[in-house]
């Protein structure tokens, strides 16, 4: 029998566990599971709100075999236009473990591009992974986007940062620096050749469980900065970042009582790689042009009081890699890739020009709900 690509309903969640059971048995990687509910938590369909994710399964007669998600959320464009846009995420198939169904990633992909024309995906951990590939083999157009890190605790990370310590002479060389006090050192003096020089303006910075609707205001005076960016207006916000999302700190900043930008911050779940560090990330951030600099300087010093040892974050647009860069912030390799379809990077030509002017952070994929 033929497969079937639909939306995922109450009906297929049985089916859905059996897959995700399958592809584990098969050896798939211990996070390639599909969510188990039809209806998604995080975004859920909402009235009036163009902002929600909703999920597709392909099966043949009751048996799941495959799955994706998509994101959907208003983008703006550079000449003023406002367009929904979706983010294709979780695609997944039992071609995984079964050579017989190593076509549906391609069948999935085709059906999300069919439903929702303009379409990007973020993320996808590297150009080696087979989902990256096979868009690139479409046609569509592509790039890294920039890993800033900042050191807070450099003895920690010597002895902690695992992706480095991959060989005794490597364990020893680190462990002898912070042991020393040459990797602090060494890192102080680095910052301050990096770190922008001169006072830091005065600026009041507010915790606040939910970003006001004042921002609406910050966003209409700042979007015409960019080329392409999701709509970040209050009402957006909001929904990303509501008042109960308590393991996300949300912070506005103001110059001389007026707004000037906000960021959003948290603590990323434990990873391998990172050893027993606490790393923070500053997830989204927004400000006038000439608030860049504060705003990350805020959310830094937010990250620093609460603990972290090693801060990261990704950004696409040079104007906040400037920001980053100015606040000490070193640049890492990325394996957080940027890709879009024909359609949409037909908005967005020359891509190569562009995409420095495009707005693309972590909050503009899936990870809020599972990386913090």
């Amino acid at each position: 029998m033929a497969l079937v690509i639909e939306p995922f309903r109450e009906e297929h969640e049985n089916a859905v566990t059996e897959f995700n059971q399958r592809l584990q048995a098969g050896g798939a990687a211990s996070d390639l599971v599909f969510f188990r509910r039809a209806t998604p938590e995080w975004l859920p369909p909402l009235a009036g709100s163009g902002l929600f994710s909703e999920y597709f399964v392909a099966h043949s007669a009751g048996v799941v075999r495959g799955a994706y998600a998509l994101k959907h959320q208003d983008f703006h464009f550079e000449d003023g236009t406002v367009q929904s846009v979706a983010y294709y995420h979780h695609p997944l198939s039992e071609g995984i473990i079964n050579k017989a169904y190593s076509s549906l990633g391609v069948m999935l992909l085709r059906d999300a591009m069919a439903r929702a024309p303009r379409l990007y995906c973020l993320g996808m951990g590297g150009y080696d992974r087979p989902l990256p590939q096979m868009l690139i083999n479409l046609g569509w157009k592509h790039c890294p986007v920039p890993f800033y890190f900042k050191i807070v605790h450099a003895g920690r990370f010597l002895r902690e940062m695992q992706t480095l310590r991959t060989s005794s002479a490597r364990r020893f060389l680190m462990d002898v620096a912070a042991s020393t006090g040459i990797g602090w050192m060494g890192l102080r003096i680095h910052e301050a050749m990096k770190t922008r020089r001169g006072s830091r303006e005065a600026v009041e910075v507010h915790q606040v469980e939910q970003l006001s609707n004042e921002t609406d205001a910050l966003w209409q005076e700042a979007k015409a900065q960019y080329a392409f960016i999701a709509v970040r207006d209050g009402n957006v916000l909001q929904r990303l970042y509501p008042a109960e999302c308590g393991h996300l700190t949300k912070l506005q900043i103001r110059r001389a009582g007026r707004l000037i930008g906000w960021a959003v911050v948290g603590e990323r779940r434990k990873d391998v790689k990172y050893g027993n560090m606490r790393v923070g990330s500053v997830v989204d951030c927004w400000a006038v042009p000439e608030g860049t600099l504060a705003v990350i300087r805020a959310a830094t010093d937010a990250l620093v009081s609460s603990g972290m040892d090693l801060i990261v974050s990704n950004q696409l647009h040079g104007m906040w890699q400037r920001a980053f860069e100015g606040c000490g912030y070193m640049q890492g390799p990325s394996n957080f890739l940027f890709a879009v379809n024909k359609e949409l990077s037909a908005r967005l030509q020359p891509f190569e020009e562009k995409k420095s002017r495009i707005h693309m952070t972590r909050a503009d994929g899936d990870g809020l709900p599972r990386n913090y």
